[in-house]
């Protein structure tokens, strides 16, 4: 079965200083999911200082037309708090070798962006149209930056 690789970009503003958004975003806990408005756990673990696997369980497939199928995703996130950066690259799950990368980009004492990159892996059956795969990745682009503006507007309400 061959696969399909979308890319697609984003920014989002956040509400918070570059220092203060990296600590949030990068410290992974069993409701993170949740947080974003996703029926999800997720199991976190520590492999290095700046390695870690997480294995995130959903309620619903989102990858499934089937009534009731779950799905687990593992992923392995790399920090890289010297570039204010970090990366997520799946190692099992509906998007194996998909990797997304991330990094904030101060905007003041008070704000920072986030700059997206996505990589979306799929395997497909047949090879999909060029203008099917330009709807499959601005359909990716628009649920990822919508998560990220809920991650912000979550950030602005308890920046602790």
């Amino acid at each position: 079965m061959p696969y399909r690789c979308l890319s697609y970009r984003f920014q989002t503003k956040l509400p918070v200083g570059r220092p203060q958004a990296f600590r949030w975003a990068t410290d992974y806990r069993s409701t993170d999911l949740q947080l974003g408005g996703i029926n999800a756990t997720r199991k976190v673990e520590r492999l290095t200082t700046n390695l870690l696997l997480l294995t995130d369980s959903f309620g619903a497939d989102p990858f499934s037309a089937r009534r009731g199928a779950r799905t687990v995703k593992k992923k392995l996130v790399h920090l890289y708090p010297a570039e204010w950066a970090w990366t997520s690259t799946h190692v099992s799950g509906p998007a194996l070798y998909s990797q997304f990368l991330y990094k904030l980009n101060s905007r003041g004492p008070t704000a920072c962006t986030l700059d997206f990159g996505g990589s979306q892996v799929e395997r497909v059956v047949h090879m999909p149209s060029l203008s099917s795969l330009r709807r499959r990745a601005l359909q990716l682009k628009r649920e990822d930056s919508r998560l990220w503006a809920r991650f912000a507007a979550t950030l602005a309400q308890d920046p602790g």
